[in-house]
């Protein structure tokens, strides 16, 4: 970790007039991982993808009004959610619905994970 100085400190964070050393890129302790900016897996351990799936799983579940695939193609997996769009077009939207509440609920409960294999994060 690499610590950066404040103007006017002569390195001892007791010393009068110097001020504490504070880790580059944060608040004072503060674990900032740049391999994980979302952070970690409890489980697991990976980083989270950049991706919500709160935001997949909503956009998913367009499937209710037959434009299923948005979820998907958001997630990263852009063949899936072409191919989705397809089916729902072709089927006027009957077979749509279904596959889309069935992806958003997968999507939802942390079943899926972007094309880099690290699942989805939560929130926004």
């Amino acid at each position: 970790m690499t610590y950066q100085q404040w103007p006017g400190d002569d390195g001892n964070p007791g010393s009068p007039g110097g001020s504490p050393w504070y880790p580059q890129g944060g608040m004072p302790g503060a674990n900032f991982d740049p391999a994980a900016p979302y952070g970690r897996h409890p489980i697991s351990g990976q980083p989270y993808s950049d991706k919500s799936k709160l935001v997949g799983g909503l956009l998913q579940l367009l499937g209710l009004v037959g434009i299923v695939g948005l979820g998907r193609i958001y997630i990263g997996h852009t063949g899936l959610g072409v191919a989705q769009l397809l089916v729902g077009i072709f089927t006027c939207g009957i077979v749509a619905v279904v596959w889309g509440i069935i992806d958003a609920l997968l999507i939802l409960t942390d079943n899926v994970s972007d094309p880099y294999g690290r699942p989805l994060r939560d929130g926004t």
